[in-house]
């Protein structure tokens, strides 16, 4: 039986991506991310940023550059998403167009910020879908942004859209809403782990995106020469259920996978019980004096697939089981 039909029966699956979401604004930095995830394989995502990376006035040619490095011979993976303009921006229509039209079929997702609410997510959709489908892309997936009061009271609204695959957080713009309420010092840490509204929406975030089998994604950390900040800052943001982080500098992207993905020893027990599993037809089984049965098997499924997407080694009976299941 396929691990998937045998793990969630009459379900859809819970999606699975790769643990580190990598930020490129400029053309030059798009094309040495793309060398990068090359280099280093599809361990990481690459997100092209048209909200910022743009410089005032050149909003439409770097629409046409993200889209021509999207089809580009150097795009391997098709693991490349663009963030868009808010939707109330004069450049939010233009983005989509542009970048669907020429695009659409090598485009990973879209990220969307400044949402206010769950009507701006569907509102984002209705064009983005309009626009892909037209370019033969049905059901891009949509990634979006919560950096508001009132993303955070719809949370759990937009993470049971079937179309969104994940959400981020957006630690500057959340503070910032507190209008000094909260100290700037929980932009970044410690604070950002302590401050007790901003763990607070870290949690409803995380919460909200495993209810519905989605992924919730770490906001940046602003420390880029220091790795040990990252690091820590990445296995804290494990801790409170994250399964993923955005990347802002190259040196952050390997101290963020490695953060992120399961240790050796995690690896190793997961294979050992689903393999088992698996030559029980998926009943019961014990392991190391433990009894294991299939809602044990959903936590170890996802931990493997979450191993391999981050590039983790698995020996060939493992890398054959999670490939069977992806």
């Amino acid at each position: 039986m396929h691990p998937t039909q045998a793990l969630f029966p009459g379900k859809q699956q819970p999606v699975s991506l790769p643990v580190c979401d990598h930020y490129a604004g400029s053309e030059k930095i798009m094309r040495k991310s793309m060398a990068l995830q090359n280099e280093l394989g599809a361990c990481f995502d690459i997100t092209f940023d048209c909200e910022d990376g743009a410089a005032s006035g050149n909003e439409t040619a770097h629409a046409q550059l993200v889209a021509g490095l999207l089809t580009d011979k150097d795009n391997h993976a098709n693991r490349i998403g663009v963030r868009i303009h808010d939707i109330d921006s004069p450049f939010f229509a233009q983005d989509i167009s542009i970048i669907c039209k020429q695009a659409a079929t090598r485009l990973a997702y879209m990220m969307l910020p400044k949402a206010e609410k769950v009507a701006d997510v569907e509102k984002a959709l209705g064009m983005i879908n309009t626009h892909a489908n037209a370019a033969g892309r049905a059901n891009l997936p949509l990634h979006v942004l919560i950096e508001s009061h009132g993303a955070l009271v719809d949370v759990w609204k937009i993470a049971a859209i079937p179309q969104v695959q994940s959400l981020s957080f957006g630690i500057m713009d959340f503070v910032s809403e507190h209008h000094g309420a909260v100290p700037a010092t929980a932009m970044r840490s410690p604070g950002q782990f302590t401050h007790p509204l901003v763990v607070r929406a870290k949690l409803e975030i995380a919460a909200a995106c495993h209810a519905f089998g989605k992924v919730p994604s770490h906001n940046v950390t602003t420390e880029i020469q220091d790795t040990q900040v990252v690091t820590a800052d990445a296995q804290q943001a494990r801790q409170l259920g994250y399964t993923r982080m955005w990347s802002i500098h190259p040196s952050q992207i390997k101290p963020i996978v490695a953060a992120m993905t399961p240790s050796i020893e995690e690896i190793g027990e997961a294979s050992e019980i689903l393999l088992t599993a698996q030559a029980k037809q998926w009943g019961p089984i014990q392991h190391q004096g433990r009894l294991h049965d299939r809602a044990s098997y959903r936590y170890y499924w996802a931990l493997l697939q979450r191993a391999h997407l981050a590039g983790a080694t698995l020996t060939a009976a493992s890398l054959q089981l999670v490939s069977s299941g992806s």
